[in-house]
């Protein structure tokens, strides 16, 4: 990969970081200490997805945009949750379409980085209601092509597989005899991989992250060409 791609990795003060807070998962903790987070870890995080950008244009420019806008936030949305801790103990980072208008339901491309794992995953999660029965009509009448996106094995072995959370019956409306049960009763549209959390401190980051995101591009593509109008879907061939 070129040098002006690379990236060296998480500091492992960041990584340290990130565990204290679970560990102290409180504010009185945290605000004194949110300059040590923007400096070892949101400033790094930055530099990985300008990084991850710079690949992305050669498989993906659709998706690349303004980073800072791609990070998501470390405090935690409380308001519907019985966990009432204020902070998440992870970085994570989101790319959807640039061309995707604000609250559009769409698919995107997704890693994040704790003391404990690396995560690197592409679709959309929790889609509304109204997306995901858009998305299980067309896997319903489409759903060998649907399947090319992502059951074949060196995508298996590069990029891991569906998120398995499912319903237990066929989705209302849907025959419960379909060839493509298993795909409509999904709650996610989205494929994922766990690696090793020691990578985020190493140059190995990087090309893992694209690696992956690389592979994941006809899964993503896929869904957005259900999701997105066609001007904003660069509808890639499907492998």
């Amino acid at each position: 990969m070129a040098s002006k791609n690379a990236f060296p990795g998480f500091p492992s003060a960041a990584i340290e970081f990130l565990a204290d807070l679970k560990e102290n998962n409180d504010r009185e903790w945290f605000a004194p200490r949110k300059p040590i987070f923007d400096e070892q870890v949101k400033a790094p995080m930055l530099e990985l997805v300008r990084a991850v950008h710079v690949a992305m244009m050669d498989f993906g420019p659709a998706y690349v945009g303004d980073p800072a806008k791609c990070i998501f936030r470390i405090y935690r949305d409380t308001r519907f949750s019985n966990d009432k801790t204020p902070y998440k103990t992870h970085i994570a980072a989101w790319m959807k379409q640039s061309a995707a208008e604000k609250g559009t339901g769409s698919a995107g491309f997704y890693f994040s980085v704790s003391p404990t794992i690396v995560e690197i995953a592409a679709g959309i999660y929790a889609p509304a209601p109204p997306t995901l029965l858009k998305l299980r009509q067309r896997i319903a009448e489409d759903h060998e092509n649907f399947r090319k996106t992502f059951d074949y094995p060196k995508f298996k072995k590069t990029a891991g597989g569906l998120m398995p959370d499912s319903l237990t019956r066929a989705p209302k409306g849907f025959d419960p005899a379909h060839p493509a049960l298993d795909l409509l009763r999904l709650k996610h549209l989205a494929v994922f991989e766990e690696l090793d959390a020691a990578i985020a401190t190493t140059p190995k980051l990087l090309p893992e992250i694209v690696k992956r995101f690389q592979i994941m591009v006809p899964f993503v593509e896929y869904l957005n060409a259900v999701l997105l109008p066609p001007k904003t879907s660069s509808k890639r061939p499907m492998r």
